[in-house]
């Protein structure tokens, strides 16, 4: 097995999927899932892309096995760690910057 191909597997798994069901997403055999996953198939980049989408992990994680943190995981997460005034206080302020907006493209 490949590196991509285990961390494909194991991505797969964990969401508890099929390989048949991957393959129809993909537009390709089960065959074709389980060579790839086994390192015995290449995977294009557009397939990339699609098994990226399907089981909602960033192509660059899938490729180098590291996890990408977005901004919205770093926001969720200082944001967990307010108190609740904090916390409604910025809720608060994205509301006013959401009004805003609306206002700014009518």
């Amino acid at each position: 097995m490949t590196e991509l191909g285990i961390r494909l597997q194991k991505a797969r798994i964990a969401l508890q999927l099929s390989q048949e069901y991957v393959a129809q997403q993909l537009g390709v055999s089960r065959t074709a899932i389980s060579e790839i996953e086994l390192g015995k198939r290449k995977v294009s980049s557009d397939e990339l892309q699609k098994f990226s989408v399907i089981y909602c992990v960033p192509v660059d994680e899938l490729l180098s096995g590291h996890p990408v943190v977005l901004p919205s995981h770093v926001f969720t997460r200082t944001f967990n760690q307010l108190d609740e005034a904090d916390q409604q206080e910025i809720l608060s302020l994205m509301e006013f910057k959401r009004m805003m907006k609306e206002r700014k493209s009518v």
